[in-house]
């Protein structure tokens, strides 16, 4: 599987890192000059959890901001009975 969010489908983006060198103008320089451009990734913060859906408990890979909006909704862990002693 990708690295994209099973929910809201928000994957790897593409940009780029600008290098750049000099004193702009505004504070008495000769101006920004772009000295190089990389390409770069921005990568989501994808979580694989435990997830209800339907009534079944299944593994999804979902983003962190829609674990933070109650997209999903995460089951119930089973409690441990106390010992009677």
């Amino acid at each position: 599987m990708s690295r994209s969010c099973e929910l809201c489908g928000k994957k790897t983006q593409f940009g780029n890192k600008v290098a750049i060198r000099g004193l702009p103008k505004r504070t008495g320089g000769i101006g920004l000059k772009t000295t190089g451009i990389m390409r770069r990734t921005f990568k989501p913060n994808i979580q694989r959890i435990r997830v209800v859906i339907n009534g079944a408990v299944r593994r999804m890979k979902v983003c962190t901001s829609c674990l933070k909006a109650g997209k999903v909704q995460k089951p119930v862990k089973r409690q441990i009975p106390a010992k009677a002693s």
